[in-house]
């Protein structure tokens, strides 16, 4: 008999931004280093920025990395939780479903122009229900035609539910780098390797080495995007070999990570 993954309903995070009769409303709030937000849900689209730190947000379907400079569109409704990594300065938007029109359909990690920045802050700079034919009003349509504009990043990593395999993505991410081979974790999860190859193609899309292999470049992106040299960002994930992990890196993400870094 086969069994139903039960998932605890998350708490509905009920906010004025949730609510005030505006295409988009700003939050501001700063989080300190490992700080952990339970999992939850809004009624409203987010666009989840940070000036400083790192936020790693999980959904019930993939993990992403935020970074500086860098974004995460949510759909409304969709459960999450939040770990910071440093000292996190969030500015997130809320948006009406008129105006979320604008971004894409899926949970999406967006890169965040300078032009997007200073429009997000200022926003956040503006009362709750700001005046729709005055500097609010314009923000909001600045803001809207930049996030039409913003390329989409692939640092999503899809998130297995197989218990064995929670496992081995658990300590993968804290270890990116670790060299043990399917075999090795096999042993320690209690299930043959075949076993494990054939659930993560099954929950995730990708084979086991695919998954790492994204999981390392994300890991490493997050890194460069916190001013990290690209030799030890490589190093960190457990790449040998600069020229590899460069041409791995610009594969994924189309730069190279000296162009990322800065």
């Amino acid at each position: 008999m086969s069994r139903t993954r039960q998932i605890p309903a998350p708490l509905r995070a009920d906010m004025p931004q949730d609510a005030v009769d505006r295409p988009l409303a700003a939050f501001a709030r700063d989080y300190a280093d490992g700080e952990h937000t339970p999992r939850h849900m809004h009624g409203r689209v987010q666009l989840i920025y940070a000036t400083q730190g790192v936020m790693r947000i999980t959904t019930d379907e993939a993990g992403f990395l935020v970074p500086p400079l860098h974004a995460l569109w949510m759909p409304a409704g969709t459960a999450h939780q939040v770990v910071t990594q440093g000292q996190v300065a969030m500015r997130a938007l809320f948006l009406r479903a008129d105006a979320a029109r604008a971004g894409p359909a899926a949970t999406t990690v967006l890169a965040v122009s300078p032009l997007l920045r200073e429009l997000i802050l200022a926003a956040c700079a503006e009362p709750l229900e700001w005046d729709p034919q005055g500097r609010g009003g314009h923000l909001a349509a600045l803001i809207l035609d930049e996030i039409a504009r913003a390329p989409a990043l692939p640092f999503r990593v899809p998130e297995p539910h197989d218990p064995r395999l929670k496992r081995l993505a658990a300590a993968l991410r804290a270890d990116p780098a670790s060299g043990r081979t399917l075999e090795d974790w096999a042993l320690l999860a209690g299930a043959s390797p075949r076993t494990l190859e054939r659930r993560f193609q099954a929950e995730t899309g990708l084979s086991f080495a695919r998954w790492r292999q994204t999981l390392r470049l994300t890991e490493a992106a997050a890194r460069l995007a916190g001013g990290e040299p690209p030799a030890r960002a490589a190093a960190a994930v457990g790449y040998a070999s600069a020229p590899a992990f460069g041409a791995a890196f610009r594969a994924a993400f189309g730069v190279t990570p000296g162009a990322a870094r800065r």
